[in-house]
């Protein structure tokens, strides 16, 4: 057993490109790990042979058995594991979660050694609003489902946050302007690498430049929050409780009116049966 490090799950966060990023405490509790369970053992090795270690790596990933994570958990008992992503923080949009849980049910210790997040280094590029944000991972691949994701998210007051590939980038930006529109947004690549890229712009704008020239590297797209919307006029609040009375009561009409145009309810109601002896 390792005479450092207790036995138990060390989530380790590794550069995100630059290699030079990578802290004492991560350097050290990779050295004095017995095991690094890794996404890609070709990835980590070449951080390891950077930092001079060698060390036996387990393959964690989401295609693996539930038969390696359990053996994994069975080894916290008696050795410290180190669990580390392809790069960044490890469960962000990587595989990992269900280990921690597992190790966590098991009674073992579990600790973080943070660090680099591509998530985190593009919000403080894109100069967007940063008090709240919510990171959606990867938009769907298919139309469909796009954009089912992006209308499920499209009201939130907050700057949103996608991890994207290069070949894929123009339709992500195409899906994000037709149905959020001119919003402020940036697109950051290849973050602390030698070609790093912060572009901004609106969306439409984005997803035009990038229409013909798919861009190389891993790629973060943040698009900042929604504006004020204005104020229901009357004749919109009648015309959607006349709507809504077509197939509701009018109690439940009012309430339908009140969320859709993001109002009070107070006086709908009443409202709503006016329009109704009208009808």
């Amino acid at each position: 057993m390792n005479d450092t490090l207790l036995p138990g799950l060390y989530i380790v966060a590794t550069p995100i490109g630059n290699l030079q990023d990578v802290s004492r405490r991560q350097e050290a509790t990779l050295r004095q790990a017995d095991v690094i369970a890794a996404e890609d053992s070709r990835v980590t090795a070449k951080l390891l042979n950077h930092l001079g270690i060698k060390k036996q790596i387990t393959a964690y990933h989401d295609h693996v058995s539930e038969t390696v994570a359990e053996n994994l958990v069975d080894m916290l008992g008696e050795k410290a594991i180190a669990l580390v992503s392809d790069a960044g923080t490890p469960l962000i949009s990587d595989p990992g979660y269900k280990l921690v849980r597992k190790a966590r049910a098991a009674g073992h210790l579990v600790t973080t050694i943070p660090g680099p997040c591509a998530m985190v280094a593009a919000l403080t590029l894109a100069g967007l609003p940063t008090d709240r944000f919510f990171f959606a991972g990867f938009l769907p691949a298919k139309a469909k489902a796009r954009a089912d994701t992006i209308a499920e998210i499209a009201e939130l007051r907050a700057t949103l946050m996608f991890y994207e590939s290069g070949p894929r980038l123009a339709k992500s930006l195409r899906a994000l302007a037709e149905e959020l529109g001119d919003r402020e947004a940036a697109v950051a690549r290849e973050i602390t690498k030698a070609f790093e890229e912060t572009v901004t712009g609106t969306l439409p704008e984005l997803a035009e430049r990038y229409a013909d020239a798919p861009p190389k590297g891993e790629i973060v797209i943040i698009v900042g929050p929604p504006g004020d919307r204005p104020a229901a006029s009357d004749a919109d609040i009648d015309a959607a409780l006349r709507e809504a009375l077509e197939t509701l009561p009018p109690g439940k009409a009012a309430r339908q009116v009140a969320k859709t145009l993001r109002m009070s309810s107070d006086g709908l109601y009443e409202r709503a049966m006016a329009l109704k002896d009208e009808a």
